[in-house]
């Protein structure tokens, strides 16, 4: 069975309530889950709960854009000193930046939630209507055992329920799990495999409820497995420099589907590997390079084609370098955040 097959199957099972456990290797996943309760035991109990940053930033004219964030500990920023260095700063910091207009964020992310937690998250979100949304989640249900079309079903119902209220909403899929420093190899192998299987199958289901992508996998590539600063202190979380990289890759789509930012109207490039797509071959391409948006696009006015919904594959990170130094810059200036309570 091909990647984009299989991917598609498990958002199938998804869609439907069924197991969807084989299809992404009943082996391969005990296997992931096991090595995950060991690198629980080495990371230890979770013992730092960052403080959210909720509040109005930019000094900018105009009605604010309410931005909220879901998700588990990579969202809430596990980990991080200040609420200035958690994704949900950052994002709403860049955001505010490139629409010229303040943005208020509400960040409802929770550490050590799992895709369960998100219909409550939702609910908290739904009550600020927020405009956009980025949610983060899927690493705690590995470790909890959750069959992965239970997972990808909970987060397509999110996303369904955010979108129906006229939210855009943005979700990065699975992390490349074989760059965590504690999983050794061949284990490391058997994680990456797996994380891309369901990164592709949650593309496929969040593209399909209305929402957009962007693959995280190793954040920054090589960067990431290379460079221990991206890393926080027990080894599995990022640093607050790891943060500010996937905010990096996230915040080009976050103002794209806003409508605002110097990319929002370019049109696919195929000489940067850009491309429309059926819905499970991007999915597939998407999960094997960080950074990459995926989302529902039309050919000749349609949406679906013979192999189903067509979709745009975007490398919106044209200089990631000098985007991640932008970000952090951005996120310390103390003078474009207006955070309440502070």
């Amino acid at each position: 069975m091909s990647r984009a097959r299989a991917a598609k199957k498990l958002a199938q099972a998804a869609a439907f309530g069924g197991g969807g456990l084989g299809l992404i290797g009943a082996t391969l996943y005990g296997v992931l889950t096991a090595e995950a309760e060991y690198a629980k035991r080495v990371i230890g109990p979770m013992r730092y709960y960052p403080t959210p940053g909720n509040g109005l930033y930019g000094r900018y004219p105009g009605h604010p854009i309410t931005f909220a964030m879901l998700g588990d500990s990579s969202a809430a920023g596990y980990g991080t000193e200040s609420p200035d260095e958690t994704p949900g700063v950052l994002l709403a910091s860049g955001l505010a930046d490139l629409a010229q207009r303040p943005v208020r964020l509400v960040d409802v992310a929770k550490t050590g939630a799992k895709s369960t937690g998100l219909t409550a998250q939702v609910d908290a979100a739904l009550q600020a209507g927020p405009h956009v949304a980025v949610i983060l989640i899927g690493v705690n249900d590995v470790k909890s055992k959750m069959p992965p079309s239970t997972s990808v079903r909970l987060l397509s119902a999110a996303v369904r329920r955010l979108r129906a209220a006229n939210c855009e909403v943005v979700v990065g899929t699975c992390p490349d799990l074989g760059a965590v420093r504690t999983i050794m190899p061949p284990l490391r192998q058997v994680a990456r495999s797996w994380s891309q299987r369901l990164a592709a199958a949650q593309t496929i289901a969040v593209v399909e409820a209305g929402g957009r992508t962007v693959s995280l996998g190793s954040l920054l590539g090589e960067v990431f497995r290379t460079d221990p600063t991206m890393w926080g202190r027990d080894n599995f979380h990022p640093s607050a420099i790891g943060y500010a990289a996937a905010s990096a890759a996230l915040l080009p789509s976050v103002a794209a589907a806003m409508g605002v930012g110097p990319e929002s109207f370019v049109h696919p490039e195929s000489f940067r590997g850009e491309a429309i797509l059926p819905i499970a071959e991007a999915a597939v391409q998407a999960a094997r390079t960080a950074g990459t948006e995926v989302a529902a696009t039309e050919v000749a006015g349609r949406e679906r084609g013979p192999r189903g919904r067509w979709a745009s594959l975007r490398h919106r990170r044209r200089h990631p370098k000098a985007d991640v130094e932008r970000i952090d810059e951005v996120s310390t200036d103390s003078s474009d955040a207006v955070p309440v309570g502070r």
